[in-house]
């Protein structure tokens, strides 16, 4: 099904900044001539960008110009995945893994912490616009969760103090240290390294 014109700002005009076209002709040139069409993914992120973080049918259309395909498959692509929003949300789309590897981590508290926090539920958008809460499926960083996604970083190892300290400093117009909340780096083990403790070389060199 098509997006509906008019719930959807598909009765204003969109096309690409002159820098944001430069940028689409560049992801095009990647593809064979035959085969531009691959290229709708990375230009409806290019759109959603350039739009406040959403998806007017008018971009989804202008999209489907410019690799020549029909509007329908255009809008196959941006209602199948998530990651494409087709109506208004706030500055910051704070995205909550509900999957069940966070949620045996414990990503029921770290909802309740974003609803406590930003009063709202989920689907919903904060009075001032600064904030929407949504959910998702998995992410990718299991061995990290809970975790929550907001802008183009990924919030791991997080508890209900950590939680409400991220949200608390976007408030503030900050700028919160993605990552594991937890101290540790990346997806060691928790507890620390219990392997390759040693990195030199069989002979002592690097």
């Amino acid at each position: 099904m098509s997006p509906d014109p008019k719930s959807n700002g598909g009765d204003k005009a969109f096309q690409f900044t002159p820098e944001n076209a430069k940028q689409a002709m560049a992801i095009i040139a990647k593809y064979p001539p035959a085969f531009k069409a691959s290229a709708v993914i990375p230009l409806l992120d290019l759109a959603q960008r350039q739009h406040d973080g959403w998806l007017p049918r008018a971009a989804m259309d202008y999209v489907a110009g410019m690799l020549g395909m029909a509007p329908i498959r255009v809008y196959e692509v941006a209602t199948f995945y998530t990651m494409f929003n087709l109506k208004p949300i706030g500055k910051h789309h704070v995205r909550v893994c509900t999957n069940v590897p966070c949620w045996l981590a414990g990503s029921d508290r770290v909802l309740d912490a974003c609803r406590k926090s930003l009063g709202i539920d989920l689907n919903e958008t904060s009075a001032d616009g600064q904030f929407s809460l949504a959910e998702t499926e998995c992410l990718g960083a299991c061995v990290n969760g809970p975790m929550i996604w907001i802008g183009d970083d990924y919030f791991e190892d997080l508890d209900t103090a950590s939680t409400e300290s991220i949200l608390d400093t976007l408030k503030k117009g900050g700028q919160p240290k993605p990552g594991p909340q937890s101290g540790r780096r990346s997806c060691e083990p928790r507890g620390g390294l219990t392997s390759l403790l040693d990195q030199r070389g069989s002979k002592g060199s690097a």
